[in-house]
This record gives C-alpha cells, structure tokens and sequence, in this order.
C-alpha cells in the first residue's frame, strides 16, 4: 500500500501540494482528477520519489520512501511521466527493456525477454517493435513507453496523464489494459486524468484535488457527482446513465 500523510510541496513560496494525505487501496485504480494547478502531477512524483516532498510522510509497504533502496522500489512502484524525452535512438524493443533493468542490470535473461514480448504484445506494438522511436507517431511512442512500464512488473504503477497524444480508438485501448492488469494481475495503478469520463467508466476511486488540497477522496460513484465536481471545477455539469456508466456532459 502507498501511504501519504500529511505531505506538502511548495515552488517559490506558493505551496503546490498542500497537506495532503490520501491512502492508495491495493488492487484497485485511483485516478487523481481536478483543475490544471491542482498538485495532481506534483503529488503523484512525489510518490514514487521523482520529486522531494518539504513534508510529511510517503510510505511504501510500510517503509519510509526515503529508506528504500533506488533498485528495489524500481521493483515495487514504476511511474510514466507526463513528457518523456530520450535523446539517444532506440528502437520500441530496446525502450520496453528499459522496462527490466531493475532486475537485469542490463544483461537480458530469457525471463526478461519474456516480459519484453508481452508488454509489446499487451500495447499491440509487435508489428513496430524493430521500429526507431522516432519514426512513430505520439500515440505510437506513447503506447510504447507504456509498455516499458507493464514489462517493470511493479506491483504499483503511476502513470502522469498516459492518454496524452491518443487518438479515442488507442486512449480507450490503454484504459482497458489498465482495467485488465488490476482484475486479472492485482495491480494498483493510480494514474492522473483530465478527461472524468475516462476516470469515470473506468476507475475504483477518485481522488479530487484542487489549489493543492483534496477535495474529495472515495469511491467513483460517490465522486462522480454534480454537487461534487461543482466543488472540484467551479461549474455545473449533468450527468447521465449511458451503458451502465455515469457519463459527464462538460461540453453542455
């Protein structure tokens, strides 16, 4: 389990996160949503250590973030940052095995490759996987930097905004894979969202941020809500029963 207590960051004087605390339920997805500004990026890079926290505590398994060693919470918690730029050429295999350095220290077993193959073949990447990163299109390397984090095997994954540069076709793809590595694998995955009907149809709960603080932390249902994402937005938006799910009409 992630545990944040109390936990603070502030750029320049202004705090970004604000005296957060928020318990991440084993086997389940948590999305962060909420206005741009809100901490949601800054929270979850904290959590996986990307980004010192001022204050308060992060813990992981029960240990203090800070007493882990860098190669073991490789093995426990991995994160997909919002921009990931390489500057060396790789192709979609060599970036996915990335994926297993934790564990390989750079000298691939057959286990390793086994991982490799299926996070390629997880993210529908098999007819590309020889191919540079730089001749596919956003959607494509984003699928593939994806990839790289299903082949880390962590039993938590953080993901910053992973439906950036996707078309609807491939954004409802990764969601469904997410879905099916949480039921079917016991993953815990907490990603950040900006789109609430995503996080809507396809999360456990939500965790509502805004100006630094949570707003609402609980199941989807009880988020997903008019009053609720007035608080979180400052606007009215219906919602509808649509196929089972509650579906957010912003665009009303």
């Amino acid at each position: 389990m992630v545990e944040v207590r109390n936990v603070s960051k502030a750029y320049g004087g202004k705090a970004v996160v604000d005296n957060v605390s928020v318990n991440i339920a084993e086997g389940c997805i948590t999305s962060f949503i909420g206005p741009n500004g809100a901490g949601k990026s800054t929270l979850l890079s904290m959590m996986s250590r990307l980004v010192p926290k001022d204050s308060g505590d992060i813990l992981i398994g029960g240990q203090d973030i800070g007493r882990w060693k860098s190669n073991e919470l490789a093995k426990e918690i991995s994160i997909l940052k919002q921009s990931n730029d390489i500057n060396i050429r790789l192709t979609v295999q060599d970036l996915v095995g990335f994926g297993r350095f934790p564990y390989s220290q750079g000298r691939l077993t057959a286990e390793d490759r086994r991982y490799i193959d299926e996070a390629i073949d997880y993210m529908d990447l098999g007819a590309m996987r020889g191919s540079y990163l730089d001749q596919l299109s956003g959607g494509q390397r984003q699928r593939a930097f994806i990839a790289m984090v299903i082949a880390q095997n962590t039993k938590t994954i953080l993901l910053d905004e992973p439906l950036n540069n996707l078309d609807m076709k491939h954004s409802v793809q990764i969601m469904q894979v997410l879905r099916k590595m949480v039921d079917e694998l016991g993953k815990t995955i907490v990603l950040v969202l900006h789109d609430i009907n995503f996080a809507s149809c396809y999360s456990d709960r939500i965790v509502a941020l805004k100006n630094g603080k949570v707003v609402k932390d609980g199941p989807t249902g009880d988020i997903i809500s008019t009053p609720v994402l007035r608080d979180i937005y400052d606007m009215d938006i219906p919602i509808e029963t649509i196929g089972g799910n509650s579906i957010c009409l912003y665009f009303k």
